[in-house]
């Protein structure tokens, strides 16, 4: 009689580390607006023009935008109007 064995369970699992995981804040259109002032119109022309982050798929037709992104395009937009604050 052969007995089954599984390939995996006699060798340890390598040991990669310890991962810091930071974590992802995702946002829907509705907070993209509120955040950024621009109309739905407008984040989609620079989503095209390659001008404003694009959005994550969630599922189906659902996306959302990865908050820090958003930040940093609104950061970058503040650093770009010149001296004045």
């Amino acid at each position: 009689m052969h007995t089954i064995q599984e390939p995996f369970r006699s060798q340890p699992a390598p040991d990669f580390g310890t991962v810091a995981v930071k974590p992802v804040r995702l946002i829907r259109l509705p907070e993209v607006i509120r955040q950024t002032g621009l109309a739905r119109s407008s984040i989609y022309d620079g989503i095209r023009d390659s001008k404003f982050p694009r959005p994550v798929p969630l599922c189906g037709r659902n996306v959302a935008w990865v908050s820090t992104e958003v930040a940093q395009w609104i950061a970058d937009r503040i650093a770009a109007r010149g001296g004045a604050q």
